[in-house]
């Protein structure tokens, strides 16, 4: 069994691809919950109406941030 030791720079660059991954995915589910819920805060809606556009915002935010973190990543570890 042989381990290979990665170097600083490409510790680093992994550092980074996952710091921009993140960051890209919190962006945009936040991007896509406010797309979705926002009317909520301009609009006077039933409140089952409110409550189910910012359950859909939530959580279509969270399965875009969720893929767009796997498709950064996968997309760096196809690079190496």
């Amino acid at each position: 069994m042989t381990t290979n030791r990665r170097t600083q720079a490409e510790r680093d660059e992994i550092t980074v691809e996952i710091g921009y991954a993140l960051l890209s995915a919190c962006f945009l589910g936040a991007v896509v919950f406010a797309t979705i819920a926002g009317p909520v805060a301009v609009w006077d809606f039933p409140p089952v109406v409110e409550k189910s556009l910012l359950v859909g915002g939530a959580w279509a935010g969270g399965v875009l941030a969720v893929i767009r973190v796997v498709h950064v990543l996968w997309r760096y570890g196809q690079h190496d």
